[in-house]
């Protein structure tokens, strides 16, 4: 990790953006985030800043070119022969467990391995076969892809499966291009003076990420969210439920980091943005059974029986390695 890396709580104008970031960063099964926008908006910057407030300050980054072995790890077979035990060599999962997994230009990477990236994102597990030896370790990082639309677009599928998304624009304020201007510059004259300026602020959002994950578990739902979330999914003409489960984790998250006593409609509709930018479909209506036809899903989709499937997902929360403020890290 970069220890000058331009401090999170720096970032001028990128409200949404953060909040999505730091919504990953509480509950890391939300998914993933997804950044899209143009040469120029802040994307790694802001990624590489998010590493910071988290446990070790880990940054871990996926190459281009990147193997399957170079992402999940190598098994050695041919140990397990010999010595009857799983020789296991780590592969970038592993080491980005605790901290953020950053994959720039996601859109240019091979599609299984994006698969492979987002069922580990949410589940927080990697498991590596071979030849009937498995190996399976914890993986529980914040995912972030961005990607320059120019450039390529992801598949429906993939996009479905990244838990939020923020879509950055060149900004056209003059006000606002000033002070990201003055910022970076004040910034690359002096980064050490730079980042104490904002090393209080630094250290009371890291507790505070720290302080939501303890209490991500204590939340439930009442039925006034639920029927919020599934109000909004059915406008926006969502495929399948992962949507709605995406919601419910990020307005969960999000109660969490600003200390409320519930979630509550609110929540929901602060995040439901991040959550339904990728997926709304516009102008599409809603798909409906006629009633009384039970085979009709078969009739009209028989080569797509898996319609509105979704994985199985972890419930409830997992255990994070908690955070520890910067200022006793630097003590």
């Amino acid at each position: 990790m970069n220890a000058l890396a331009f401090p999170f709580t720096a970032l001028v104008a990128q409200e949404p953006l953060q909040q999505a970031l730091l919504l990953a960063a509480v509950d890391p099964s939300i998914g993933g985030v997804l950044v899209s926008g143009p040469r120029g908006t802040a994307k790694s910057t802001a990624a590489r800043a998010l590493a910071e407030l988290l446990p070790e300050g880990k940054l871990v980054t996926l190459p281009l070119g990147a193997s399957e072995e170079q992402l999940i790890g190598t098994l050695d077979i041919q140990s397990a022969l010999r010595d009857g035990g799983v020789k296991f060599s780590p592969g970038l999962l592993a080491k980005a467990h605790a901290g953020v997994l950053y994959v720039d230009e996601v859109n240019l990477l091979p599609n299984p391995l994006v698969d492979q990236l987002l069922d580990v994102a949410a589940s927080g597990v990697n498991i590596v076969e071979r030849d009937g030896i498995s190996h399976r370790h914890d993986a529980r990082f914040v995912l972030i892809g961005t990607m320059n639309p120019e450039e390529g677009e992801l598949r429906p599928q993939l996009l479905d499966r990244f838990g939020l998304a923020v879509e950055m624009s060149n900004c056209f304020d003059a006000s606002v291009r000033q002070r990201i201007v003055k910022a970076r510059l004040a910034f690359d004259a002096d980064p050490d003076a730079f980042r104490a300026r904002h090393r209080n602020e630094q250290a009371v959002l890291g507790e505070r990420i720290h302080t939501a994950r303890a209490a991500l578990a204590s939340f439930e739902f009442d039925d006034a969210v639920h029927a919020r979330v599934s109000e909004m999914c059915i406008e926006a003409h969502v495929d399948g439920l992962r949507a709605d489960i995406v919601m419910l984790r990020a307005a969960r998250a999000l109660a969490a980091f600003e200390g409320a006593p519930h979630v509550d409609v609110t929540h929901v509709e602060r995040v439901a943005d991040s959550v339904l930018k990728h997926r709304r479909r516009e102008g599409d209506a809603p798909s409906r059974e006629p009633q009384g036809r039970e085979s009709t899903s078969q009739e009209t989709r028989p080569d797509d029986a898996d319609w509105g499937y979704v994985p199985p997902e972890p419930t409830g929360t997992a255990k994070v390695k908690q955070v520890r403020p910067l200022a006793a890290k630097k003590a």
